[in-house]
């Protein structure tokens, strides 16, 4: 069973009504955070279980939660069709393989406005606890696309009219600068080294 630990993540997967089994909260956690978490369980019939601190830890086996942790649904990949349906921006990743990495990738894509990520079945990092976490909610919000090959993707997607852009370091315009055509792609990773 899938595990969602920490506030926020917590907290966005419910705004966002993902299902869950149970949320448990250590007992003796209070505060308007905890409260509106007990209040978003109460609203999407998600049950609340108060329980000691000891059995929260052994639940995250040693990973920091905050006092809260949801258990249930897996968060599903999406396909690419309909997520690139009508989209204006999509991130597409190639050998991001840090979940930390990945998380904060999923946060920026949240905070830019991004229709959706796309990454590859290899190379990549899957999305676990640590990635949801580093996401910090952000993944209820951003729906990510699995595709098995990221170049035949990136040529379908060029079909469908959308604009490939690739950043590397060593560009010589900075991301803020440049006036992007839409439907833009970005792609962030092993790719960026075979665009000329």
């Amino acid at each position: 069973m899938r595990v969602t630990l920490g506030i926020h993540p917590v907290r966005e997967a419910l705004r966002a009504h993902r299902a869950f089994d149970k949320v448990v909260i250590a007992k003796g956690s209070a505060g308007p955070r905890i409260q509106e978490i007990v209040e978003l369980c109460r609203d999407n019939s998600v049950p609340v279980r108060f329980e000691p601190r000891e059995a929260l830890d052994r639940a995250s086996k040693g990973v920091s939660h905050q006092g809260v942790i949801a258990f249930g649904a897996v968060h599903d990949y999406v396909d690419l069709e309909p997520v690139a349906e009508g989209a204006q921006l999509l991130i597409v990743l190639d050998g991001v393989e840090d979940p930390h990495n990945f998380g904060a990738i999923i946060r920026t894509a949240h905070a830019a406005g991004a229709n959706a990520i796309v990454t590859g079945e290899r190379r990549s990092a899957p999305l676990t606890e640590t990635v949801a976490r580093a996401a910090s909610g952000a993944l209820e919000h951003v729906p990510i696309a699995r595709v098995t090959n990221i170049s035949q993707a990136l040529e379908r997607l060029k079909q469908r009219g959308f604009w490939i852009y690739g950043l590397d370091e060593r560009g010589p315009e900075l991301y803020d600068r440049v006036d992007f055509a839409l439907p833009t792609v970005i792609v962030l990773g092993g790719v960026v080294k075979g665009f000329h």
